[in-house]
Protein backbone atom coordinates (compact mmCIF):
# COMPACT_ATOMS: atom_id res chain seq x y z
CA UNK A 1 0.00 0.00 0.00
CA UNK A 2 1.32 3.12 -0.81
CA UNK A 3 2.11 6.39 1.26
CA UNK A 4 3.82 9.02 2.14
CA UNK A 5 7.44 8.30 2.38
CA UNK A 6 10.28 10.40 3.73
CA UNK A 7 14.17 10.02 3.02
CA UNK A 8 16.82 11.12 5.34
CA UNK A 9 17.37 11.43 9.28
CA UNK A 10 17.58 14.70 10.34
CA UNK A 11 15.27 17.78 11.59
CA UNK A 12 13.24 18.52 8.05
CA UNK A 13 12.61 14.73 7.70
CA UNK A 14 11.11 14.67 11.48
CA UNK A 15 9.49 17.91 11.30
CA UNK A 16 7.82 16.89 7.68
CA UNK A 17 6.49 13.51 9.54
CA UNK A 18 5.18 15.59 12.62
CA UNK A 19 3.12 17.93 10.33
CA UNK A 20 1.82 14.75 8.12
CA UNK A 21 0.03 13.36 11.05
CA UNK A 22 -0.72 17.30 12.44
CA UNK A 23 -2.41 17.95 9.50
CA UNK A 24 -4.69 14.97 9.47
CA UNK A 25 -2.98 12.70 6.77
CA UNK A 26 -3.99 9.36 8.41
CA UNK A 27 -2.06 7.00 5.13
CA UNK A 28 1.14 5.28 5.56
CA UNK A 29 3.99 7.16 6.79
CA UNK A 30 7.75 5.68 6.30
CA UNK A 31 10.94 7.36 7.35
CA UNK A 32 14.28 6.03 5.77
CA UNK A 33 17.18 7.18 7.94
CA UNK A 34 20.81 5.38 7.18
CA UNK A 35 22.29 6.04 10.53
CA UNK A 36 20.66 3.84 13.52
CA UNK A 37 19.38 6.78 15.56
CA UNK A 38 15.78 8.51 14.81
CA UNK A 39 15.63 11.73 12.95
CA UNK A 40 17.92 14.73 15.46
CA UNK A 41 18.83 17.82 15.30
CA UNK A 42 22.54 19.00 14.92
CA UNK A 43 23.36 22.35 16.46
CA UNK A 44 23.89 20.86 19.67
CA UNK A 45 26.96 18.35 18.18
CA UNK A 46 28.99 21.25 18.03
CA UNK A 47 27.95 23.18 21.20
CA UNK A 48 25.93 21.65 24.22
CA UNK A 49 26.00 18.08 23.71
CA UNK A 50 30.10 18.06 22.52
CA UNK A 51 30.45 20.07 25.62
CA UNK A 52 28.33 17.77 27.89
CA UNK A 53 25.92 20.19 29.08
CA UNK A 54 23.18 18.49 26.97
CA UNK A 55 22.07 14.45 26.57
CA UNK A 56 20.57 13.16 23.88
CA UNK A 57 17.30 14.39 24.70
CA UNK A 58 18.58 17.91 23.12
CA UNK A 59 19.25 15.88 20.01
CA UNK A 60 17.19 13.49 19.01
CA UNK A 61 13.31 14.61 17.76
CA UNK A 62 11.13 12.14 19.67
CA UNK A 63 11.82 8.46 20.85
CA UNK A 64 10.69 5.52 19.72
CA UNK A 65 7.36 5.36 21.54
CA UNK A 66 6.03 8.78 20.02
CA UNK A 67 6.71 6.96 16.45
CA UNK A 68 4.48 4.05 17.75
CA UNK A 69 2.03 6.31 18.77
CA UNK A 70 1.68 7.98 15.40
CA UNK A 71 1.55 5.65 13.71
CA UNK A 72 5.06 6.46 11.55
CA UNK A 73 7.44 3.73 10.29
CA UNK A 74 11.43 4.39 11.28
CA UNK A 75 13.86 2.40 9.48
CA UNK A 76 16.98 3.38 10.72
CA UNK A 77 20.33 2.04 9.62
CA UNK A 78 18.59 1.59 5.81
CA UNK A 79 19.69 3.32 2.98
CA UNK A 80 17.42 4.18 -0.72
CA UNK A 81 19.42 2.70 -3.30
CA UNK A 82 17.03 3.97 -6.37
CA UNK A 83 14.42 5.73 -7.39
CA UNK A 84 12.03 5.21 -10.04
CA UNK A 85 9.68 8.08 -10.41
CA UNK A 86 7.58 6.59 -13.32
CA UNK A 87 6.57 3.52 -10.95
CA UNK A 88 6.76 5.63 -7.58
CA UNK A 89 9.03 3.18 -6.10
CA UNK A 90 11.91 3.49 -3.79
CA UNK A 91 14.31 0.35 -3.43
CA UNK A 92 15.74 0.41 0.08
CA UNK A 93 19.57 -1.32 1.00
CA UNK A 94 17.90 -3.52 2.61
CA UNK A 95 16.60 -5.27 -0.60
CA UNK A 96 12.73 -4.30 0.26
CA UNK A 97 11.05 -1.52 -1.94
CA UNK A 98 8.54 1.05 -1.29
CA UNK A 99 5.80 2.71 -3.19
CA UNK A 100 4.79 6.18 -2.51
CA UNK A 101 2.06 8.44 -3.44
CA UNK A 102 4.49 11.06 -2.81
CA UNK A 103 7.96 11.19 -1.66
CA UNK A 104 10.35 13.71 0.25
CA UNK A 105 13.83 14.27 -0.38
CA UNK A 106 15.38 15.42 3.21
CA UNK A 107 19.14 13.92 2.58
CA UNK A 108 21.12 16.73 3.74
CA UNK A 109 24.77 17.11 2.66
CA UNK A 110 28.22 15.30 3.73
CA UNK A 111 31.45 17.29 5.21
CA UNK A 112 33.43 17.80 2.47
CA UNK A 113 36.80 15.95 2.15
CA UNK A 114 39.91 17.75 2.05
CA UNK A 115 42.15 16.19 -0.24
CA UNK A 116 45.40 16.15 1.39
CA UNK A 117 47.93 13.19 2.36
CA UNK A 118 46.47 12.00 6.03
CA UNK A 119 42.85 13.08 5.61
CA UNK A 120 41.83 9.68 6.83
CA UNK A 121 44.29 8.68 9.54
CA UNK A 122 42.94 7.64 12.71
CA UNK A 123 42.84 11.20 14.88
CA UNK A 124 41.04 12.96 12.01
CA UNK A 125 37.58 13.82 12.43
CA UNK A 126 34.65 15.80 10.43
CA UNK A 127 31.36 16.46 12.37
CA UNK A 128 28.20 16.13 10.78
CA UNK A 129 26.10 13.23 12.36
CA UNK A 130 25.63 12.35 15.90
CA UNK A 131 28.05 9.62 15.84
CA UNK A 132 30.86 11.97 14.79
CA UNK A 133 30.00 13.98 17.82
CA UNK A 134 30.16 11.21 20.37
CA UNK A 135 33.30 10.42 18.71
CA UNK A 136 34.90 14.00 19.45
CA UNK A 137 33.29 14.24 23.08
CA UNK A 138 34.80 11.04 23.82
CA UNK A 139 38.27 12.84 23.15
CA UNK A 140 38.17 16.05 24.19
CA UNK A 141 35.68 15.41 27.45
CA UNK A 142 38.46 15.26 30.05
CA UNK A 143 40.57 18.39 28.10
CA UNK A 144 44.39 18.13 28.26
CA UNK A 145 44.51 17.35 24.63
CA UNK A 146 45.59 19.37 21.60
CA UNK A 147 43.12 19.67 18.55
CA UNK A 148 43.73 21.22 15.25
CA UNK A 149 40.88 22.97 13.49
CA UNK A 150 41.18 22.70 9.49
CA UNK A 151 38.53 25.47 8.55
CA UNK A 152 37.29 28.25 10.78
CA UNK A 153 33.05 28.13 9.15
CA UNK A 154 30.45 28.08 11.99
CA UNK A 155 31.35 23.95 12.96
CA UNK A 156 35.19 24.59 13.32
CA UNK A 157 34.61 27.74 15.22
CA UNK A 158 31.81 26.54 17.59
CA UNK A 159 34.06 23.70 18.34
CA UNK A 160 36.87 25.52 18.82
CA UNK A 161 35.06 27.43 21.54
CA UNK A 162 33.73 24.07 23.01
CA UNK A 163 36.98 22.42 23.11
CA UNK A 164 38.77 25.54 25.16
CA UNK A 165 36.05 25.48 27.96
CA UNK A 166 36.75 21.69 28.24
CA UNK A 167 40.24 22.29 28.71
CA UNK A 168 41.73 21.31 25.50
CA UNK A 169 44.64 23.58 23.34
CA UNK A 170 43.09 24.69 20.32
CA UNK A 171 45.08 25.76 16.92
CA UNK A 172 42.56 27.17 14.16
CA UNK A 173 43.90 26.93 10.41
CA UNK A 174 42.32 29.04 7.89
CA UNK A 175 43.31 29.92 4.26
CA UNK A 176 41.51 32.60 4.11
CA UNK A 177 42.50 36.12 6.21
CA UNK A 178 39.42 35.94 8.56
CA UNK A 179 37.30 33.78 10.06
CA UNK A 180 33.21 33.57 8.69
CA UNK A 181 34.21 36.47 6.62
CA UNK A 182 32.14 34.68 3.84
CA UNK A 183 29.12 34.54 6.13
CA UNK A 184 29.56 38.24 7.88
CA UNK A 185 32.13 40.14 6.12
CA UNK A 186 35.36 41.22 7.23
CA UNK A 187 34.51 43.14 10.10
CA UNK A 188 32.07 40.96 11.65
CA UNK A 189 34.42 38.21 11.16
CA UNK A 190 36.97 40.11 12.96
CA UNK A 191 34.83 40.30 16.10
CA UNK A 192 34.53 36.31 16.17
CA UNK A 193 38.36 36.56 15.31
CA UNK A 194 39.18 38.61 18.52
CA UNK A 195 36.73 36.66 20.39
CA UNK A 196 38.53 33.20 19.71
CA UNK A 197 41.96 35.30 20.77
CA UNK A 198 40.94 36.44 23.86
CA UNK A 199 40.32 33.01 24.82
CA UNK A 200 42.77 31.09 23.84
CA UNK A 201 42.48 29.96 20.56
CA UNK A 202 45.87 29.69 18.29
CA UNK A 203 43.79 31.44 14.93
CA UNK A 204 46.44 31.32 12.15
CA UNK A 205 44.66 32.94 8.79
CA UNK A 206 46.01 33.11 5.24
CA UNK A 207 47.69 29.92 5.63
CA UNK A 208 47.96 26.65 3.87
CA UNK A 209 47.84 23.77 5.27
CA UNK A 210 50.25 20.44 3.36
CA UNK A 211 49.31 17.15 5.04
CA UNK A 212 48.30 15.55 8.04
CA UNK A 213 51.63 13.51 9.69
CA UNK A 214 51.26 10.46 11.53
CA UNK A 215 51.55 6.84 11.03
CA UNK A 216 48.98 4.94 13.19
CA UNK A 217 47.30 8.19 13.95
CA UNK A 218 47.73 11.66 13.30
CA UNK A 219 50.67 13.50 15.21
CA UNK A 220 50.07 17.29 13.69
CA UNK A 221 49.41 19.43 10.65
CA UNK A 222 52.18 20.58 8.52
CA UNK A 223 51.09 24.08 7.29
CA UNK A 224 53.27 26.27 5.41
CA UNK A 225 56.11 23.94 6.23
CA UNK A 226 55.91 24.01 9.79
CA UNK A 227 54.50 21.17 12.12
CA UNK A 228 51.35 22.08 14.17
CA UNK A 229 51.58 19.10 16.92
CA UNK A 230 48.23 17.60 17.24
CA UNK A 231 46.48 14.78 19.08
CA UNK A 232 43.37 14.78 17.23
CA UNK A 233 42.04 16.99 14.31
CA UNK A 234 38.74 18.16 12.78
CA UNK A 235 38.68 19.19 9.32
CA UNK A 236 35.90 21.67 8.75
CA UNK A 237 35.83 22.98 5.10
CA UNK A 238 32.08 22.79 4.00
CA UNK A 239 29.52 20.68 3.14
CA UNK A 240 28.21 18.94 -0.34
CA UNK A 241 24.41 18.11 -0.93
CA UNK A 242 23.71 14.65 -0.95
CA UNK A 243 21.83 14.57 -4.76
CA UNK A 244 23.74 11.31 -6.14
CA UNK A 245 20.00 9.64 -4.87
CA UNK A 246 18.11 12.58 -7.15
CA UNK A 247 20.43 12.53 -10.11
CA UNK A 248 20.29 8.85 -10.42
CA UNK A 249 16.62 9.06 -11.05
CA UNK A 250 16.70 12.15 -13.39
CA UNK A 251 15.51 14.73 -11.10
CA UNK A 252 17.13 18.32 -11.80
CA UNK A 253 20.17 19.04 -9.67
CA UNK A 254 21.98 22.02 -9.55
CA UNK A 255 24.05 22.92 -6.37
CA UNK A 256 21.41 21.18 -4.62
CA UNK A 257 17.99 19.45 -5.37
CA UNK A 258 16.52 22.22 -7.51
CA UNK A 259 12.30 22.95 -5.90
CA UNK A 260 10.02 25.47 -6.92
CA UNK A 261 9.15 27.59 -3.09
CA UNK A 262 6.47 24.54 -2.53
CA UNK A 263 9.49 22.59 -2.65
CA UNK A 264 8.45 20.53 -5.38
CA UNK A 265 11.21 19.22 -7.95
CA UNK A 266 11.05 18.33 -11.22
CA UNK A 267 9.79 14.98 -10.66
CA UNK A 268 5.92 14.32 -10.44
CA UNK A 269 4.97 13.76 -6.34
CA UNK A 270 8.74 14.05 -5.24
CA UNK A 271 9.68 17.16 -3.23
CA UNK A 272 12.73 18.09 -1.39
CA UNK A 273 13.39 19.89 2.26
CA UNK A 274 16.43 20.73 3.78
CA UNK A 275 20.63 21.49 3.14
CA UNK A 276 19.70 19.13 0.05
CA UNK A 277 17.29 21.88 -1.45
CA UNK A 278 18.30 24.76 -4.08
CA UNK A 279 14.93 26.36 -3.49
CA UNK A 280 12.83 28.96 -5.50
CA UNK A 281 13.06 31.70 -2.54
CA UNK A 282 9.33 33.76 -3.54
CA UNK A 283 10.31 37.15 -2.45
CA UNK A 284 13.96 37.21 -3.55
CA UNK A 285 12.85 35.25 -6.74
CA UNK A 286 16.10 33.58 -6.80
CA UNK A 287 17.19 30.33 -5.57
CA UNK A 288 18.67 29.30 -2.68
CA UNK A 289 19.92 26.90 -0.47
CA UNK A 290 20.23 26.77 3.16
CA UNK A 291 22.26 24.27 5.72
CA UNK A 292 20.96 25.98 8.80
CA UNK A 293 18.46 24.47 11.67
CA UNK A 294 15.90 27.20 11.00
CA UNK A 295 15.82 26.12 7.10
CA UNK A 296 15.33 22.36 7.79
CA UNK A 297 12.59 23.31 10.89
CA UNK A 298 10.61 25.58 8.45
CA UNK A 299 11.37 23.33 5.03
CA UNK A 300 9.82 20.13 6.77
CA UNK A 301 5.89 21.33 7.29
CA UNK A 302 6.12 23.22 4.29
CA UNK A 303 6.85 20.01 2.58
CA UNK A 304 4.33 18.24 4.29
CA UNK A 305 1.62 20.76 3.74
CA UNK A 306 2.74 21.02 -0.39
CA UNK A 307 2.37 16.70 -0.10
CA UNK A 308 -0.95 17.20 1.13
CA UNK A 309 -1.69 19.13 -1.73
CA UNK A 310 -2.02 22.34 0.33
CA UNK A 311 -1.34 25.43 -1.48
CA UNK A 312 2.07 26.91 0.92
CA UNK A 313 5.18 28.59 -0.16
CA UNK A 314 8.84 28.36 1.84
CA UNK A 315 9.42 31.89 1.92
CA UNK A 316 11.12 32.56 5.58
CA UNK A 317 13.49 34.89 6.69
CA UNK A 318 17.24 32.79 6.82
CA UNK A 319 17.75 32.46 10.25
CA UNK A 320 21.01 31.18 12.17
CA UNK A 321 22.05 31.15 15.56
CA UNK A 322 25.48 30.90 17.62
CA UNK A 323 27.23 30.30 21.07
CA UNK A 324 31.01 30.73 21.30
CA UNK A 325 32.34 31.33 24.87
CA UNK A 326 30.42 34.46 26.29
CA UNK A 327 28.80 35.70 22.88
CA UNK A 328 25.52 34.41 21.70
CA UNK A 329 24.17 35.77 18.24
CA UNK A 330 21.17 35.53 16.24
CA UNK A 331 21.61 36.35 12.55
CA UNK A 332 18.77 36.79 9.90
CA UNK A 333 19.12 37.96 6.54
CA UNK A 334 19.34 36.96 2.76
CA UNK A 335 22.82 35.90 2.23
CA UNK A 336 22.75 37.06 -1.44
CA UNK A 337 21.68 40.61 -0.90
CA UNK A 338 24.11 40.42 2.68
CA UNK A 339 27.19 39.61 0.11
CA UNK A 340 27.84 44.02 -0.72
CA UNK A 341 25.64 45.52 1.52
CA UNK A 342 26.56 48.55 4.11
CA UNK A 343 27.00 47.32 7.84
CA UNK A 344 25.00 50.08 10.54
CA UNK A 345 26.49 48.65 14.01
CA UNK A 346 24.12 49.81 17.10
CA UNK A 347 25.56 49.43 20.29
CA UNK A 348 29.38 48.16 21.56
CA UNK A 349 31.30 46.46 19.02
CA UNK A 350 34.16 46.84 21.81
CA UNK A 351 31.65 44.85 24.59
CA UNK A 352 30.41 42.59 22.30
CA UNK A 353 27.09 43.80 22.87
CA UNK A 354 25.29 45.11 19.44
CA UNK A 355 23.14 44.78 16.70
CA UNK A 356 24.21 45.04 13.28
CA UNK A 357 22.47 45.46 10.37
CA UNK A 358 23.19 44.53 6.31
CA UNK A 359 22.13 47.69 4.71
CA UNK A 360 20.86 47.64 0.73
CA UNK A 361 20.38 51.40 0.23
CA UNK A 362 17.62 52.28 3.30
CA UNK A 363 16.79 48.30 3.32
CA UNK A 364 17.33 46.39 5.81
CA UNK A 365 18.56 42.81 4.46
CA UNK A 366 20.04 41.31 7.27
CA UNK A 367 20.72 42.00 10.71
CA UNK A 368 22.59 40.06 13.83
CA UNK A 369 22.12 40.66 17.48
CA UNK A 370 24.95 40.31 19.73
CA UNK A 371 24.60 39.17 23.52
CA UNK A 372 21.29 41.71 22.62
CA UNK A 373 18.59 40.02 23.11
CA UNK A 374 14.73 40.09 22.25
CA UNK A 375 15.22 41.96 19.18
CA UNK A 376 15.22 38.80 16.51
CA UNK A 377 11.87 39.18 16.05
CA UNK A 378 12.21 43.18 15.10
CA UNK A 379 14.76 42.76 12.86
CA UNK A 380 12.94 40.05 11.24
CA UNK A 381 10.46 42.74 10.89
CA UNK A 382 12.72 45.43 9.39
CA UNK A 383 13.80 42.87 6.85
CA UNK A 384 10.52 41.63 5.92
CA UNK A 385 9.09 45.25 5.68
CA UNK A 386 10.99 45.65 2.52
CA UNK A 387 11.20 49.62 3.50
CA UNK A 388 13.53 52.29 3.49
CA UNK A 389 14.90 52.98 7.29
CA UNK A 390 16.25 56.17 9.05
CA UNK A 391 20.07 54.81 9.23
CA UNK A 392 21.10 57.62 11.88
CA UNK A 393 18.07 56.14 13.74
CA UNK A 394 19.03 52.13 13.01
CA UNK A 395 22.13 53.26 14.77
CA UNK A 396 20.98 55.21 17.66
CA UNK A 397 20.35 52.99 20.84
CA UNK A 398 18.38 55.60 22.14
CA UNK A 399 15.44 54.58 19.24
CA UNK A 400 12.91 51.88 20.08
CA UNK A 401 13.87 49.51 17.42
CA UNK A 402 10.68 48.47 16.84
CA UNK A 403 9.65 52.23 16.35
CA UNK A 404 11.64 51.37 12.98
CA UNK A 405 9.26 49.22 11.68
CA UNK A 406 6.38 50.26 9.51
CA UNK A 407 3.54 47.98 8.09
Amino acid sequence: MAGMVIIGGGLAAGSAAETLRSEGYEGEITIVADEAHTPYQRPPLSKGFLKGDEGLDAVILHDDDWYAQQRIDVRTSTSATVIRTGAHTVELSDGSQLSYDKLLLATGSSPRVLPIPGHDLPGVHMLRRLDDAEALKAELGAGGKKLVLIGSGWIGMEVAATARQLGNDVTILERDPVPLAIALGTEMGGVFRTLHEHNGVDLRTSVGVERIEGTERATGVVVDGQTVPADLVLIGVGAIPNTKLAEDAGIVVERGILTDASLRTSAPDVFAAGDVANAMHPVLGQRMRSEHWANALGAGPVAARAMLGQDVVHDMIPYFYSDQFDLGMELSGYPPLMADAQLVVRGDLDKREFVVFWVQGRRVVGGMNVNVWDVNETVQKLIASGADVDLDALANPEVALDSLVTA
